[in-house]
């Protein structure tokens, strides 16, 4: 930009600040500042409305004479017959139940077999107690670890793992049910 189209642009602004200063009111020094809060003259407190009407009133309760103390039972371990036969049912019933609805940890999933193998024999020679499945379905291999019946112990199980197979993650599958642990 030109030094003089500046100069032009600059004058209008430096006149308006001129008619600013000469508009201002012109200070005598140093004054204190105006208190603009409103004060109260000093003033009796108002009384409290009084709210006893809106109150609610209760009635004092009527003493009773002391209750009659009862004989204390004492608990048996009575079941009637038709509560234990359902129980020796029930019991039956869950002899024959091998599976149920729980966690796996998918250890590998790959197209190498061998990688698959190394896997299995790393995470069986440190966790003997774990059981494993190997499946392939063309052309895919997975590495199943253990049968956990709770979320918790599916984690807990994982943390110990994944050392060995980083890429670990947890599936939601039927587990076979041990019944010598429970």
């Amino acid at each position: 930009m030109k030094p003089y189209l500046r100069n032009v642009l600059l004058f209008p602004a430096f006149l308006a600040l001129g008619a600013c200063a000469a508009t201002a009111p012109a200070s005598t020094g140093t004054t204190a500042p105006v208190d603009t809060a409103k004060t109260r003259p000093a003033q009796q407190p108002v009384p409290a409305e009084d709210l006893s009407r809106y109150r609610p009133v209760f009635t004092a309760p009527k003493e009773e004479a002391a209750p009659v103390a009862r004989p204390a039972v004492a608990p048996t371990n009575h079941v009637n017959p038709q509560i234990e036969q359902r129980l020796r049912d029930q019991a039956y019933t869950n002899q024959n139940v091998k599976y149920a609805q729980g966690y796996r940890i998918l250890a590998y999933v790959g197209l190498e077999r061998d990688k698959a193998m190394s896997i299995r024999r790393s995470v069986i020679s440190r966790y003997p107690d774990e059981t494993d499945y190997l499946t392939f379905k063309q052309p895919v291999f997975r590495l199943y670890i253990g049968d956990y019946l709770t979320r918790l112990e599916a984690e807990q199980a994982m943390l110990r793992i994944r050392p060995l197979a980083p890429k670990a993650e947890l599936e939601s599958a039927q587990v076979l049910l041990n019944k010598t642990a429970y």
